[in-house]
């Protein structure tokens, strides 16, 4: 038995790995375990074995707080891209089932998806907490973002290869989807995604307000 299927042979611990991949932000410890009724111990056991199958990543959560930082899980690889990719299908359905395919139409379509999206559990205070929800998202969506300057940098992405087919359809349903995610924070800075910068890379320009 490999670590992989020994992580998820408790029946608990399918659970805790469906409660990550159903949520649309990285959840902590207290968070799975309310969705499953257990322990906090016992979620966070849960999460740490899944972690070691690479299942599950981790990262601390910036907050402006004192103490240690709160810790974040989301599902890992395959897992992540696989729920990215059935909701980026959906998205790119209404753009092909209606009259016009055009960019505008990809990019409704990826500000529809933000709109269908649950809302973040601690809502954003500000912009740099609306900067922290964006990346929490594309993270939980397998686009592998790191926050540099006023910039996103995106080492992942599910779709590359459609993208680099049709980057005026899939890359313009990813900008509607951030455009729309920085909006139902509140914030109207303006931020710009910028596709294949390199060709493993991608990267989101925002407005300076959003980062100082």
């Amino acid at each position: 038995m490999d670590d992989t299927t020994a992580a998820l042979e408790p029946s608990a611990r399918r659970r805790v790995l469906d409660v990550l991949a159903a949520a649309q932000h990285p959840l902590d410890a207290h968070a799975v375990a309310d969705a499953l009724g257990v322990h906090v111990t016992t979620a966070r056991f849960h999460l740490d074995q899944l972690g070691v199958a690479g299942l599950v990543q981790r990262r601390a959560m910036q907050e402006k707080r004192r103490g240690r930082p709160r810790m974040v899980y989301s599902p890992a690889g395959e897992v992540r891209a696989a729920g990215a990719r059935e909701q980026l299908l959906e998205a790119l359905v209404q753009v092909v089932g209606g009259e016009d395919t055009g960019e505008r139409a990809s990019v409704n379509a990826g500000r529809r998806w933000a709109e269908a999206m649950p809302e973040p559990v601690v809502p954003a205070p500000d912009d740099k907490s609306a900067v922290n929800d964006l990346v929490d998202v594309l993270d939980t969506l397998g686009f592998e973002p790191e926050h540099v300057g006023d910039d996103i940098l995106m080492h992942g992405c599910p779709f590359r290869d459609i993208a680099r087919a049709r980057p005026d359809v899939v890359c313009s349903v990813h900008r509607g989807l951030i455009e729309g995610l920085l909006q139902r924070a509140g914030t109207d800075e303006p931020a710009r995604l910028v596709p294949f910068v390199e060709p493993e890379l991608c990267k989101v320009s925002l407005g300076g307000a959003l980062t100082r």
